[in-house]
């Protein structure tokens, strides 16, 4: 498995495509995607996960605001197509963009960390051998990275009220990303 490499904001954003949950084979690729403002790529730990739950029906809860604001949204993670399927029919997510089988190669160079999987979790599902930690990117239509929040736990996440509040601001202020120094020479 390749090193973590930093996903930099004004830079292109790695390759992604990933088949979607409920869609009967419909694929999610980067490339086509042009959203109006952003795209919001959440990451997610997988079915195992109960904080990733919860974080995912407050994203479902919160897509008509993104929409207001011309972002687009998918959530992902290295989940298999069953535990896909059953994420987002016993999580409720009729809405949301549910993306399976992110290659952990290809997680690594987003940034994200990778966990081994350590047993049965507290709501008695059993972890996959390794999968991704949590993400958070926004992308510009131009396919560049704007925003990237990288977390090796599963705990204290962004909260979507303030990634929209983030976006009004950015979007009235023009404010550029930041974070895109590579060398202090």
């Amino acid at each position: 498995m390749s090193d973590i490499i930093p996903v930099l904001p004004r830079q292109p954003a790695p390759d992604l495509e990933v088949v979607l949950a409920g869609s009967g084979g419909v694929h999610f690729s980067l490339i086509d995607e042009v959203p109006e403002t952003f795209l919001l790529v959440v990451f997610y730990r997988g079915y195992h996960c109960p904080i990733c739950r919860a974080q995912l029906k407050e994203l479902e809860a919160n897509l008509p605001e993104f929409e207001k604001r011309g972002v687009s949204v998918v959530a992902l993670s290295s989940d298999p197509a069953e535990r896909a399927e059953k994420t987002k029919a016993e999580w409720n997510l009729p809405r949301l963009r549910l993306g399976y089988g992110l290659d952990l190669n290809m997680a690594r160079r987003w940034g994200l960390y990778v966990s081994a999987g350590r047993g049965v979790t507290s709501i008695g599902i059993e972890e996959p051998a390794l999968f991704s930690e949590p993400g958070l990117f926004l992308i510009r239509p131009d396919h560049t990275v704007y925003f990237a929040s990288v977390q090796s736990m599963p705990f204290a996440r962004p909260h979507f009220a303030d990634i929209l509040g983030a976006i009004d601001f950015v979007v009235a202020k023009s404010y550029p990303a930041r974070g895109e120094v590579t060398s202090l020479d």
